[in-house]
């Protein structure tokens, strides 16, 4: 693919590679410019129902204008029938890469995790829900600005069900129970999904690990982490309070919004500065 032109768009170098695509940085040609490229897997291309669920990406990314959400430029498809959607090409590195470092300053993960709900709130305020939040999902710019990625799992409420029978869409670490267990999700499970991203940006450790499927299927659905507290020790009380909520196993008992959560980690962020300032 390197060297090639699709489009107006020549293929310079290859980005990187998941379940739902092959992502390349191209050159614009006709506004000179650096751009992602995201293609469907060629093995794959010929399903039907992963070309619609692509489409569906662009439709529902594309949709949503904001700050913290990957800007999509465009969907086409190449002369072989390949379809691809035209990205903004961000310079960082990606949440997943950023902990692999080890455990983040609890500023930085209020501030960032403040940040991921902001546009998620904006995605459930327009009917979209993620349903696939993990840190390999999120891209942190030289800025310190979140860029959600990845809306291939998304669910357009009140669009055709794309979820083939006896089976779950999302990356299963981060899957709320109710989703594990194939049930109707909202926008709880993406708040579940980012309790489990924050938890894991404090703690440099998985909330739900285990050795096998199984045994993380088992986690979510009958343990709970650790409290933060406990892995970090200077952690604020108010920060276990949060994610507790955050991954109530019952839907009822869990954080009611994206929008909730996101002001509750802004006063934490605001106590957390208060307190640093106090001591210096």
């Amino acid at each position: 693919m390197i060297g090639k032109v699709v489009s107006h768009y020549e293929i310079v170098e290859p980005l990187g590679a998941g379940g739902m695509g092959v992502v390349y940085k191209a050159h614009d040609q006709k506004l000179d410019r650096f751009v992602a490229l995201k293609f469907l897997p060629p093995h794959i291309g010929s399903d039907a129902e992963i070309k619609q669920r692509f489409v569906n990406e662009a439709r529902a990314a594309s949709a949503l204008d904001h700050s913290n959400i990957c800007t999509i430029h465009e969907i086409d498809e190449s002369d072989d029938g390949q379809l691809f959607i035209v990205m903004a090409l961000y310079e960082g590195e990606s949440l997943k890469d950023r902990i692999a470092r080890g455990p983040m300053p609890l500023l930085d993960v209020l501030d960032l995790g403040a940040q991921i709900a902001d546009g998620l709130s904006l995605a459930h305020e327009q009917g979209i829900l993620h349903r696939d939040i993990k840190p390999a999902n999120i891209f942190i710019t030289r800025r310190g600005e979140v860029k959600i990625l990845d809306f291939g799992l998304a669910k357009v409420t009140g669009s055709t069900k794309l979820t083939r029978t006896g089976t779950s869409m999302g990356t299963l670490n981060y899957m709320a129970p109710e989703q594990l267990r194939g049930e109707i999700v909202d926008q709880r499970a993406d708040i579940w999904a980012l309790g489990a991203v924050l938890y894991e940006m404090l703690t440099g450790r998985g909330a739900f690990d285990g050795d096998s499927e199984g045994a993380v299927v088992y986690s979510i659905l009958q343990n709970d982490p650790a409290p933060p507290s406990v892995v970090a020790p200077a952690t604020p009380s108010g920060f276990d309070k949060l994610l507790r909520a955050a991954l109530a196993k019952s839907v009822e008992e869990r954080t009611p919004t994206v929008a909730a959560l996101r002001q509750e980690l802004r006063a934490l962020e605001q106590a957390s500065k208060l307190l640093d300032e106090q001591s210096t």
